[in-house]
């Protein structure tokens, strides 16, 4: 008996979508806002409201049988009680050179990504004072995370939007990595991410030796053992920002 012929999905790295394009027959492209391994994002509106939002197109060969647009769906509902996490809309589907593309919708969040946002401070680096309160946020919004027992999986400088500054940082997390099932380790590595998050806000390595020794408690040298040992999960490094003593 002949074997059936298994369907070959088509590579596309990139979909270079021009302003005023209409996709799904509802979403007008505004502009293109980043790429990743898996996709492509843009700014796209909502043709009979007007209302923006983001669109999450999927290149097929690394989307096959949506296993990638369902896992971020599925993800961002669950932790839709986040304040931290950009809320998921819909799904929808479009026509690319012949080929069905899935994309997935979701709000669209005004703000600047944390790389950015450094790289316009003096020395590019946040003062201690500043990025205490910036790790306070982070840590608040993954603590929800973790929380309803689940990860991000890859967190850095541009996976956060800054929303707003002022005694206070709003952030929004972009993407959501899958490392499998959630598990202490992936929590665990999610504070490490934070720590060094933490550290380069601070200058990194050219500067770490001049900080104060409250600030360099809490990078822990970046060891990761002793990291994980201090602050198990989120709440543990929000709880100790919170309690922390200064000279």
């Amino acid at each position: 008996m002949p074997r059936s012929k298994t369907k070959k999905i088509p590579v596309i790295e990139s979909f270079n979508l021009t302003p005023g394009r209409i996709i799904a027959k509802k979403y007008e492209v505004i502009s293109f806002l980043g790429s990743g391994w898996e996709s492509e994002v843009y700014l796209v509106k909502e043709c009979t409201t007007g209302i923006e939002r983001t669109a999450k197109l999927f290149f097929p060969h690394r989307n096959p049988r949506d296993k990638a647009l369902k896992f971020y769906a599925r993800k961002l509902h669950k932790l839709r009680k986040c304040p931290i996490v950009i809320q998921y809309s819909t799904q929808d589907y479009f026509v690319y050179r012949r080929q069905s593309i899935s994309l997935l919708v979701s709000e669209f969040v005004e703000g600047e990504l944390l790389g950015a946002y450094l790289a316009r401070h003096p020395g590019k680096r946040l003062q201690p004072f500043q990025a205490i309160h910036l790790l306070y946020a982070l840590s608040k919004g993954i603590e929800c995370i973790h929380s309803v027992g689940d990860y991000h999986g890859d967190l850095h400088a541009d996976n956060i939007i800054v929303q707003r500054v002022g005694l206070n940082f709003e952030l929004k997390l972009l993407d959501m990595f899958h490392w499998g099932a959630p598990s202490a380790e992936n929590i665990r590595t999610d504070v490490i991410d934070l720590i060094r998050i933490f550290y380069d806000a601070l200058g990194g390595k050219k500067h770490y030796s001049r900080l104060p020794q409250p600030i360099k408690d809490i990078c822990c040298g970046l060891k990761r053992s002793l990291i994980t040992k201090k602050f198990r999960t989120a709440g543990k490094l929000r709880l100790y920002l919170e309690s922390m003593q200064w000279d």
